[in-house]
């Protein structure tokens, strides 16, 4: 099993910045790929940026040049490092791993940019 853990977020003004982790632990050489997801509220989950075992990193058009997703192996953590944000960027954001057999999410964590 995997489990993962999402930390960070939190009240942003427009245009600033902010720095999601998620921790994993558990069968952690079993994850093919660690996502980020963020759900508005009334809205669907929706994906935003994965970053592959290899280290391949993509992201959702709309973040593309704003928010970078990086991990760091010693720490078993994938940050989601978010810059010029908007309002329409607040949501609760979830990191999800990819393994063969499961598909594993955190709690989530809230992130609010305010105008």
């Amino acid at each position: 099993q995997v489990q993962l853990v999402e930390s960070g977020g939190g009240l942003v003004q427009a245009g600033g910045s902010s720095r999601l982790s998620c921790a994993a632990s558990g069968t952690i050489l079993s994850i093919n790929k660690i996502d980020w997801y963020r759900q508005a509220s009334g809205k669907q989950r929706e994906w935003v940026a994965g970053i592959t075992s290899g280290g391949t990193t993509n992201y959702e058009h709309s973040v593309e040049g704003r928010f970078t997703v990086s991990r760091d192996n010693a720490k078993n953590t994938v940050y989601l490092q978010m810059n010029s944000l908007k309002p329409e960027d607040t949501a609760v954001y979830y990191c999800g791993a990819d393994t063969p057999l499961y598909y594993y999410w955190g709690q989530g964590t809230q992130v609010t940019v305010s105008s």
